[in-house]
């Protein structure tokens, strides 16, 4: 949604392998203004990208894996294409077939890369999954998904809590462990050795509009959803490396993700690998910022994404102690980020922070994109792959600096990357894609020079004495405060208001959670918010619930509070 008129303007293909399904339009600054996915009706990315640039540079770096022990390995496009091809062979020994669907608890072991090409050759279906789940919820994973096999990582408790879930589910035709041997599961890393690094592209090979991909969502407010995504999503994600990760074919990447979460496919492989860019994966256990810094300084990354949650971290490091000076772009996405945070680590490293906003549902549907001056605390301007529009409450465009829906017009059929529906869930579906929109939940206002500000979730949004308020603007007030790491606004219960607000806040380490620091925040609060956005209470705590992908769970801290003043 913009009041800017594109034109007709010529689209021009993109550079290599990417020139065959993509033409764009840049303009004279560098923006993009318009983009055409086309010829994609047999797209497969295993065959299509992966043994593409294994013929044509097969020595290049694929990724640049470092184990949690400190080993280095680096994965041309050659052994990226050889090892999809053995785990592909592999699978299909063990009974993997079209349509199959396979759950994937792979942490950021380099074995999920060859688990996810093989899949897409084989025709199966991935699902990547979260390994900090347990028993209840892989139970609920693979009856919802109707999975048929697991490959799940030897690390923890992980395959102990896949094997209690599985006893009340007959479904499952093979279990796969990586990284060591246990009764009734085959040991990948020894099997697929054995295997042909030979597989011929199958005449009825899967492709195009077929189901590829699924994710479960981040189910803050309910169970979690199972978003089907088909072989054309990978495509989708062109914009999101070249245009906003702002990729460089000759640098390597640097996503922090847990291969659980659709991060990791926004950051990790497709759009990196459309772009011939080398990607960095740090199978790490605990997160260290200074450890983190070293290593961007020691791989030399050029680009760097991370979510929220990671820039608030960094920022609490002196990261002037680190040669970043390969580094050329970064960006975020995952949650709203604070303008704070924007600004110290811009003070630190002189690069600023791109935003960007999407869900498991798309891709990239907004973001500061590659020639863009951003805005700190604006998620930047509407990606040209999706027509996008901010909605009202009639169902009609937000003027400027009017509250909206983000929905994305599916008019004139789905754009590339946006999902199929849920899986298996029409009612679902049908609440969310309806009136020629997809319906995103989420809300936003565009300022006068087309730059989008996040809102909240519509479940977020607190009702206060006639006064509807977004947390972000009262968390972004808090997130100046130096002593505050991260904090959470939600609403309680009040017999006057009908509700109040309330900050749940994380200390930097070193502060201490007394009632005169409470009084001090309050008192700031008073002087820098208008009443009506003032919380009324404030908790100091240890720690904020988030999703496996890092968002934090405001509707927990809500349902809680709400909750407790039932009793």
């Amino acid at each position: 949604m913009s009041d800017e008129v594109v034109k007709d303007y010529d689209l021009t293909p993109e550079e290599g392998i990417a020139g065959k399904y993509i033409s764009t339009y840049v303009d004279e600054n560098g923006l993009l203004k318009k983009i055409d996915i086309h010829d994609d009706d047999d797209f497969n990315f295993g065959f299509d990208v992966v043994d593409v640039l294994a013929e044509k540079c097969p020595d290049k770096t694929a990724m640049m894996h470092i184990s949690k022990e400190g080993r280095e390995r680096r994965i041309t496009f050659a052994d990226m294409k050889n090892y999809s091809n053995k785990t592909a062979n592999y699978f299909h020994y063990l009974g993997i077939r079209k349509g199959d669907k396979v759950l994937l608890v792979l942490k950021r072991h380099y074995q999920f890369w060859f688990a996810l090409v093989a899949l897409h050759k084989i025709g199966a279906v991935a699902v990547p999954c979260s390994f900090l789940l347990t028993k209840k919820d892989f139970e609920y994973r693979l009856k919802t998904g109707k999975i048929n096999a697991v490959v799940c990582t030897a690390d923890g408790e992980v395959s102990d809590e896949m094997d209690k879930a599985a006893k009340n589910y007959m479904g499952l035709r093979a279990k796969m462990l990586v990284g060591g041997s246990k009764e009734g599961w085959s040991n990948f890393n020894r099997d697929v050795r054995f295997f042909s690094s030979q597989f011929k592209r199958p005449a009825n090979v899967s492709c195009g509009d077929d189901t590829a991909l699924m994710f479960f969502t981040s189910g803050t407010t309910s169970y979690p959803k199972m978003a089907a995504h088909s072989h054309k999503y990978p495509l989708g994600h062109y914009v999101t490396a070249k245009y906003w990760h702002q990729v460089d074919s000759q640098g390597i990447h640097f996503t922090i993700s847990d291969t659980g979460w659709g991060k990791a496919l926004w950051g990790k492989i497709y759009g990196q690998w459309l772009s011939e860019a080398a990607v960095f994966t740090y199978d790490y256990d605990e997160f260290f910022a200074k450890e983190i810094l070293a290593l961007m300084e020691k791989y030399r990354i050029t680009t760097f994404c991370a979510p929220p949650t990671v820039f608030r971290m960094l920022v609490h490091v002196d990261m002037r102690k680190f040669d970043l000076s390969h580094l050329k772009n970064v960006s975020t996405a995952g949650e709203a980020l604070n303008p704070e945070v924007y600004e110290k680590f811009y003070r630190m490293t002189g690069l600023k922070i791109m935003e960007g906003f999407g869900q498991t549902e798309t891709t990239l549907v907004a973001a500061n994109l590659k020639g863009m001056e951003p805005k700190p605390g604006s998620m930047g301007k509407p990606n040209p792959l999706y027509d996008m529009h901010l909605l009202n409450d009639k169902g009609q465009d937000a003027h400027v600096g009017e509250t909206g829906e983000i929905c994305i017009s599916i008019k004139d059929g789905k754009p590339r990357g946006l999902f199929q529906g849920y899986y298996l869930d029409d009612e679902k579906t049908a609440a969310v894609v309806r009136d020629g929109y997809y319906h995103t939940g989420d809300t936003a206002f565009m300022d006068e020079d087309g730059y989008l500000w996040y809102v909240g979730r519509g479940d977020d949004i607190i009702k206060s004495a006639g006064f509807r308020v977004g947390p972000f603007e009262i968390e972004n007030e808090i997130m100046k405060l130096p002593y505050v790491m991260e904090c959470a606004v939600t609403s309680v219960p009040d017999k006057v208001r009908g509700q109040a607000i309330k900050a749940s806040i994380v200390l930097t380490k070193g502060s201490e959670a007394t009632e005169k620091l409470k009084k001090e925040t309050m008192k700031y609060l008073k002087s820098n918010l208008a009443s009506y956005k003032r919380p009324k209470f404030v908790d100091f705590v240890e720690s904020l619930p988030k999703t496996s992908s890092g968002k934090i769970r405001r509707a927990e801290i809500k349902a809680k509070d709400w909750e407790d003043n039932k009793k």
